[in-house]
């Protein structure tokens, strides 16, 4: 059941989560901890479990997806006091697994990255699952190739750092 991208819409539907950062989420020097990035990509997973969950239900009869790897790639300091948009993106379909790329925007400008592969599992049995295919449909929707996002990416950095209004970060203190 690999993916064959000619049969996949060329539209990049991402998943968007708007996060606030905290006060919490900052360290001495006002920028994100590196603790704060695998919270929030957590977080910008859940539509990704509603697919695979529709109910949320958090039982061993219930819950069907299990973590099994994750990285995290910090490019550029993340601040507080500017909204960060977490995108979500489905990067891999494989037979009984999926590999999510999340991406941490802030002011226009990529700020961290990182990977996600989770097995469709059953708890109960303590095996992998196939998965289905209208949860692969629905995975599709939001499915882009590494390469897409990459060009997709450049693309848009490359309009952003011609936007006066794509600012850094302001010094309020000095």
């Amino acid at each position: 059941h690999a993916i064959n991208r000619n049969n996949i819409k060329r539209k990049f539907n991402m998943f968007k989560t708007m996060i606030t950062p905290r006060i919490g989420d900052t360290d001495a020097l006002r920028h994100i901890n590196n603790n704060a990035l695998p919270i929030w990509f957590e977080t910008a997973r859940n539509p990704v479990f509603k697919i695979f969950n529709p109910t949320l239900e958090l039982t061993y009869k219930k819950w069907n997806l299990i973590m099994v790897h994750c990285d995290f790639n910090y490019l550029k300091q993340i601040y507080f006091g500017y909204v960060v948009v977490i995108r979500t993106y489905v990067t891999k379909i494989g037979k009984t697994s999926l590999t999510l790329t999340h991406e941490a925007w802030q002011n226009g400008k990529l700020r961290a990255n990182g990977t996600c592969t989770m097995v469709y599992f059953d708890f109960i049995k303590q095996s992998s699952v196939v998965i289905a295919e209208d949860i692969r449909e629905k995975l599709k929707e939001h499915y882009i190739t590494k390469e897409d996002l990459e060009n997709s990416n450049k693309k848009e950095m490359k309009e952003n750092k011609n936007n006066k209004e794509s600012v850094d970060y302001i010094e309020s203190d000095l």
